[in-house]
């Protein structure tokens, strides 16, 4: 299908089912991050997912590569990336596996029925309020800011559009990993895995992994460390098996 890039925008591969995905430099672009979770989250056959905050729609776009997921449906409040989002996947010709839907994530739980779906993912703003931004409106503000939702908006949200049983995963940083699992356990979304990702063997963690189970029992695993390169410039053989090089 020919679709018509806007000014600005361009087409990158993906590397997974020939899928292509159009993306704008100076709105955002996605990052390591959404790739990493979206090889994290397992979504089963037959299952609905929903990703709070999609953006450009990388998420339901890679999960539906790689999953056999039933249908998935990203939701994004700001209009220009739901745009680009819907012509990605009409470009890849998914219409019918995934929707793209405009609104607020904190009137989530209003815009789907409660215990809809069996998986939640996100890649959250991850830092925390205003401090030294010059234009706090602009698109990659929002993207990396909490600026139009917080973290607790986010795991309250997941926590009643779950079915009991259902999965909600997050890719965050680690410096508010206490602050995260509060909010899970307050909202009876335990968490059930845990993951650090390193850039090298020898350097502090910059992200987190995590499941966390609607309603379940009390018992985290935490896994083997996830090292992103093992040489400057030179990703590890999982690190390039995720992205599907």
């Amino acid at each position: 299908m020919k679709i018509e890039l806007k000014e600005q925008e361009r087409l990158d591969e993906l590397h997974r089912n020939g899928y292509r995905i159009i993306q704008n430099p100076s709105r955002f672009c996605f990052g390591m991050d959404a790739v990493l979770l979206s090889g994290y989250a397992a979504v089963k056959e037959g299952e609905t997912a929903l990703d709070l905050g999609t953006g450009n729609g990388i998420i339901p776009i890679l999960l539906e590569a790689k999953t056999k997921g039933k249908h998935f449906t990203g939701l994004e409040i700001q209009e220009e990336s739901a745009d680009m989002a819907r012509r990605s996947v009409a470009l890849n010709g998914l219409e019918e596996k995934i929707k793209i839907i405009t609104g607020d994530i904190k009137e989530a739980g209003e815009m789907f029925e409660a215990a809809s779906f069996d998986v939640i993912t996100s890649n959250p703003p991850y830092m925390i309020g205003q401090h030294g931004l010059v234009n706090p409106d602009s698109p990659k503000a929002i993207a990396r800011h909490e600026l139009l939702c917080t973290l607790e908006d986010i795991i309250r949200v997941s926590a009643r559009l779950l079915r009991t049983g259902g999965r909600f995963y997050l890719v965050h940083r680690p410096f508010r990993l206490a602050e995260i699992m509060a909010a899970l356990v307050k909202y009876r979304l335990e968490p059930k895995r845990m993951r650090l990702v390193y850039p090298f063997v020898d350097k502090e963690p910059n992200m987190v992994l995590l499941e966390a189970l609607r309603g379940g029992n009390s018992r985290i695993r935490v896994e083997k460390p996830l090292i992103v390169y093992k040489e400057p410039g030179v990703y590890t053989d999982e690190i390039y098996d995720i992205y599907g090089y």
